[in-house]
């Protein structure tokens, strides 16, 4: 049984442990610069509709959503959603989150290629996702070979959402700082002073759980692939 096989926890390890501390990371900065008001004493939705504005997006709307970092921007109704500890906050972190969930905005309005890819390829994902590991458990208790590579290659699509994941949230990123310094929200529009360090603590620990999300799945991507190899070895 693959749940029950000592290589699966080998693989797997050094992804949880990269989970973990990425978490970890996220919630220390994000409690840290929660608690520190920013110079423009400008709440993260105050901080989002400026930042749309300036970009020419005023229909985008920015709305209340409940909970902790449930963050985010829907491309289908082309509307911003932040949490509780964001959206009326006045909080260093509240206006780095929120400018990177505007981010993401002007990434579809620009018609930004990774991002068009990876909202095009979610109905696939999710179809992989659900029956991936079905179709590939199917194809072992079977000693089905190709069903098994199927399974493997369901599952593969995760993966590679989680890579087209990455410069989609590092762009965001990317462009919330230049935004916030541009319009000088942090510091005054320094460069390096205390408020544009802070966004880059909060923007960077974000990073590493899609960085950590992409390590786990590549991982048991890679031990699927093991373990299918070796049947077909074995069936030789």
């Amino acid at each position: 049984m693959i749940g029950f096989d000592p290589m699966y926890f080998i693989f797997m390890i050094p992804g949880v442990i990269l989970m973990l501390w990425a978490q970890w990371r996220v919630k220390g900065s994000y409690t840290k610069y929660s608690k520190v008001r920013n110079d423009a004493n400008l709440t993260g939705a105050q901080v989002a509709r400026r930042i749309l504005d300036a970009n020419g997006l005023y229909d985008v709307p920015v709305e209340h959503t409940r909970g902790e970092l449930t963050d985010h921007y829907d491309p289908r109704s082309r509307s911003l959603h932040l949490s509780d500890g964001v959206y009326g906050k006045p909080s260093i972190a509240a206006m780095g989150i929120a400018a990177h969930e505007v981010g993401h905005a002007i990434q579809h309005a620009r018609a930004y290629a990774p991002l068009q890819f990876r909202t095009a390829i979610v109905p696939v994902v999710n179809i992989g996702s659900t029956l991936g590991f079905l179709v590939l458990f199917a194809g072992i208790i079977l000693q089905a070979t190709g069903l098994a590579w199927l399974g493997v290659g369901l599952f593969a699509l995760s993966t590679i959402f989680a890579l087209i994941t990455l410069p989609v949230e590092f762009d965001a990123s990317r462009r919330a700082k230049e935004a916030l310094t541009n319009l000088g929200l942090t510091d005054g529009g320094l460069q390096r002073g205390d408020e544009t360090s802070g966004v880059a603590t909060v923007l960077g620990a974000a990073a590493w759980t899609y960085v950590a999300s992409f390590a786990a799945s590549l991982l048991s991507l890679l031990y699927y692939v093991m373990l299918v190899s070796g049947m077909g070895r074995s069936q030789e």
